[in-house]
């Protein structure tokens, strides 16, 4: 099945990056978020979009 949503740490994996570049990147509106409970989850269709160049 596939994943519609990525943790802060899986996300930062997947890019190879820090999680200070993925909040950064969430805060300038070129990742989408959202909130389950406490958790902040990152949309899997904003990461390839990302990866693909169109973010």
């Amino acid at each position: 099945m596939e994943r519609f949503a990525y943790s802060i740490n899986d996300t930062a994996k997947a890019l190879s990056l820090g999680r200070t570049s993925v909040y950064a990147m969430i805060a300038d509106g070129r990742l989408e978020v959202f909130k389950l409970g406490r958790r902040t989850l990152v949309k899997a269709e904003s990461i390839r979009r990302l990866i693909e160049g169109q973010g």
